[in-house]
């Protein structure tokens, strides 16, 4: 049996829209945090996720991916990710939110009827809610079946300005 190693290590780095931060283990990405406006603010939230060292060993280039993105440029994520802990459920809400393309919205119904669990919006936006790697698993695409902006752990502003980055890029 392996034995999973709880060494992480952290990178943070500032960009255009603040202070943001990268957990992973040995065996990907856990952890993103959202544009902070201090790197104390960072450091925060990345002390509760246990054991680590800052390094980039992990990363590549990730923290400049996400500093481009956050530019407007179209990048690609296809990083390796760490969900250990988390549910298959979880798991397979967050594969179809990423499902969802660049630029465009889809609803929680829709994502339940992804699923095949049509009456299951509220568990999916529970999901969401515990989603660990915002941008790289695009939650912010999941909105309210009646169109408005609804629940995003970075907040509304985030949400508002990640959909309208996206939007202006395609088009």
């Amino acid at each position: 049996m392996l034995k999973r190693s709880d060494a992480l290590t952290f990178e943070v780095f500032d960009t255009c829209l603040g202070w943001m931060g990268v957990v992973g283990s040995p065996y990907g990405l856990k952890k993103i945090v959202l544009p902070q406006k201090s790197k104390k603010a960072v450091l925060d939230q990345i002390a509760g996720c246990g054991p680590e060292s800052q390094g980039t060993v992990c990363f590549g280039d990730l923290p400049d991916r996400l500093k481009r993105y956050l530019h407007g440029e179209l990048v690609v994520f296809n990083d390796k990710l760490d969900l250990a802990g988390t549910t298959c459920f979880q798991q397979s809400v967050w594969q179809a939110a990423c499902n969802i393309p660049y630029g465009e919205t889809r609803s929680y119904g829709w994502v339940a009827r992804q699923l095949g669990l049509p009456k299951a919006a509220r568990a999916v936006g529970q999901a969401l809610a515990r989603n660990p790697l915002p941008i790289l698993i695009p939650c912010h695409r999941v909105i309210g079946s009646n169109g408005n902006l609804v629940g995003f752990g970075g907040g509304m502003k985030m949400k508002d300005f990640l959909l309208h980055l996206e939007q202006t890029t395609v088009n």
